[in-house]
């Protein structure tokens, strides 16, 4: 009877330190966030940027006692900018049971991922993708930091029609989503102001000679060019046609905007026209935050890095503002609240789109420096 009743107790109180450790460890378990867009490639130095941000909110919230209790805990994946790469990253997402998403990148690579994470009931912020094509197919699950190529495509052209008022507009673009995407909202808006575009032609991905391309805007007397793509396509463009002889000024959008494209093109990258989002880096609220990329060795100026960080603080917001870490919970908040960020007050539309967000004109120079021409 004696050692019955050892063994009972044995067990009853086994049964409680169980338990109090499930507990325990429910406290302690982190809450995942896939970070998921290019960490190789070409274009991997973008991908940098969101993971920079994203990765500083995820410190600083844990530093701040994390979401609930719970300590975010970021699981970076890489999807070369690539679709069929990118929806196998989805597919990892959901096989690792992770609920959130910042990313993708690329819009040709978001639009095939959101298929699945729409699927699956996952939610997705991406602070780079700018193809309106993502938010137009009715889904409450994805969302974005960032304005979109229909905003950011009339941008471009107003200031091609009013202030460039180039008698010969040629127009180019990368054959992709994103590229073309934005090219053909420039090419609508400039046409709407009465400006003569002479080309409307794309070019390959990865493609090294554009000695074509040069020749056939020379023949046409092309005086002004708008390139949509990304830098390593238009610096080469630029560094050839410069190597030619052409010597007509271009401009491109934010996939353009970064380091490498001085690097590629040397001086031909000096006078360059690029639209980006505003300089979050430069708003006096954020001084504190870049101080903090800063002493990490970071540069916070980079167009997705603050997206980036908005994005991880938004989902931390709503599951804390929620009280909920259903995806599906978090997205209706999300829809029916604001957040104070590093972008600005971020609003929803009920397609997933940002309410306001702006783009903002810069001179770009060879030593990869930037001079706002509008703001």
């Amino acid at each position: 009877m004696q050692k019955i009743t050892k063994r009972v107790l044995v067990a009853v109180v086994g049964m409680a330190i169980a338990t109090l450790v499930g507990c325990g460890s429910k406290e302690t378990e982190s809450i995942k966030i896939a970070l998921v867009g290019p960490t190789t490639g070409p274009v991997a130095q973008y991908g940098d940027m969101q993971m920079m941000g994203a990765k500083m909110a995820i410190q600083q919230i844990n530093a701040a006692g994390g979401v609930n209790g719970q300590k975010l805990e970021a699981v970076v994946m890489d999807d070369v900018c690539e679709p069929k790469q990118a929806v196998a990253a989805a597919n990892k997402v959901v096989n690792q049971g992770i609920k959130y998403v910042v990313g993708h990148l690329c819009s040709g690579s978001t639009q095939p991922a959101s298929d699945i994470y729409e699927d699956e009931g996952i939610l997705m912020i991406t602070p780079a993708s700018t193809s309106p094509a993502i938010t137009e197919r009715g889904f409450k699950m994805i969302f974005r930091t960032i304005g979109l190529d229909s905003q950011q495509g009339p941008v471009a052209g107003r200031y091609i029609a009013n202030e460039m008022k180039p008698a010969r507009l040629a127009i180019i673009h990368d054959k992709q989503q994103y590229g073309q995407g934005i090219a053909g909202e420039v090419k609508k808006t400039v046409e709407s102001m009465g400006v003569n575009v002479v080309l409307f032609e794309g070019v390959n991905k990865d493609q090294k000679d554009f000695s074509a391309l040069i020749t056939k805007m020379k023949s046409k007397d092309v005086d002004f060019v708008y390139y949509g793509g990304y830098h390593p396509e238009l610096g080469l463009i630029l560094r050839q046609s410069r190597e030619q002889g052409f010597t007509s000024r271009f401009m491109g959008p934010e996939g353009v905007g970064n380091k490498d494209i001085s690097t590629i093109a040397g001086k031909a990258s000096e006078g360059l026209l690029v639209t980006l989002p505003s300089d979050f880096s430069a708003v006096p609220a954020n001084a504190g935050l870049v101080a903090a990329f800063k002493a990490k060795g970071e540069d916070s100026s980079g167009p997705f890095v603050m997206p980036g960080y908005a994005a991880v603080q938004i989902i931390a917001d709503s599951i804390k503002g929620s009280g909920s870490e259903d995806p599906k919970k978090l997205a209706e908040y999300m829809r029916n609240n604001s957040f104070d960020t590093p972008i600005g007050k971020v609003a929803y539309k009920a397609n997933g789109d940002l309410k306001e967000f702006q783009f903002v004109i810069f001179n770009w120079h060879a030593d990869a420096t930037k001079t706002a021409v509008t703001d």
